[in-house]
């Protein structure tokens, strides 16, 4: 059976092939309405498929981004990945999504076989130990956005939650609401991740700013399998604390698990508030106050920041852009 072409389709729509390009790449202020009817009809008269390779080589793209998350499992990284995805789609791109376990090894495997395939740039949420890697992308002018996460002696583009501003909007509650010996929880800062070391300086300076006394038995940063012993360890202190702020979504899961599990009530027995919205927050029982990112907007401006660079418009950004968070008041506080 003889393959459809391009020219096939000018033919058959009595058109250019330059017009029937423009169509194809979703150009449509170059033709009038008849005439984009006219081959989107004949496209599917013709049931003609577009030559993706040749498309990649005459244009010199593949139009394929990769997004590499550090941990798929949290609510923030699939709600990016999403508006992610939908905005490359209206852009005419696909993504390719990369789970890198918060493990810097898997994260340079996933990033150097993303550049093997070619794919036209890469959001990273960046482990933070591949800083040679990074910085060769950077070097090579490879078009790379940082999400989430920052790495301050690399000068990339990045886009991540004023996290300081998200412990103040937790603080702030616990301590209208009466509360006054805040504990803070958080999956392990080994690697310096820094949304979880800004989130605890974050709790740190809202306490200051209130005059409370810093306890450092209430800060504590653990893997998520330590989760349960270190809450263990806040309730046997002699003065346990009155309200935990989980510092995300894994954290805030763990927290309500052991409080279920220990038949500890919340809020009357301890307060909770988390970083990151969860979907189960305004139907669990009691509510969840909780501290919501601003996902979609987050993921559409590294979107953005993204195809500026691929398609080289406008002076290249390399700032970092924080995104303001709110809270979400509930009955857990």
């Amino acid at each position: 059976m003889k393959t459809i072409t391009i020219t096939d389709v000018a033919n058959h729509a009595k058109v250019s092939k330059s017009t029937v390009s423009q169509y194809l790449n979703k150009r449509y202020e170059y033709m009038s309405e008849k005439t984009r009817k006219k081959i989107e009809e004949t496209i599917e008269e013709l049931n003609y498929q577009p030559n993706i390779i040749a498309r990649s080589l005459k244009q010199k793209s593949t139009f394929t981004v990769g997004v590499v998350v550090a941990n798929i499992l949290h609510t923030f990284s699939t709600q990016v990945i999403r508006a992610i995805e939908n905005y490359f789609y209206e852009q005419g791109f696909h993504i390719i999504v990369c789970n890198a376990d918060d493990n810097p090894e898997k994260e340079k495997n996933y990033i150097e076989m993303l550049r093997a395939k070619q794919v036209d740039g890469i959001i990273i949420f960046p482990t933070g130990d591949n800083l040679d890697l990074y910085q060769r992308m950077k070097s090579d002018q490879f078009p790379i956005v940082f999400m989430d996460r920052t790495i301050e002696e690399l000068d990339i583009a990045t886009v991540m939650l004023d996290n300081h501003l998200a412990s103040k909007l937790a603080i702030d509650r616990f301590i209208e609401k009466g509360f006054e010996n805040i504990a803070i929880m958080t999956t392990s800062i080994i690697r310096d991740i820094s949304p979880r070391i800004e989130r605890i300086q974050g709790y740190k300076d809202s306490l200051a700013s209130h005059g409370i006394p810093l306890n450092s038995e209430y800060i504590k940063t653990v893997n998520a399998d330590e989760i349960p012993v270190a809450l263990s360890e806040f309730f046997e202190l002699e003065k346990p604390p009155q309200a935990i702020l989980a510092g995300n979504d894994i954290v805030l899961n763990e927290v309500l698990r052991y409080m279920k599990q220990h038949e500890i009530n919340i809020p009357d027995d301890i307060a909770v508030i988390g970083i990151d919205d969860v979907p189960y927050a305004s139907f669990y029982t009691p509510t969840i106050t909780t501290v919501n990112q601003p996902a979609i907007e987050m993921a559409n401006l590294a979107a953005e920041l993204l195809l500026s660079q691929i398609n080289k418009t406008g002076k290249e950004d390399t700032s970092v852009h924080r995104l303001k968070p709110t809270l979400l008041s509930r009955n857990s506080c």
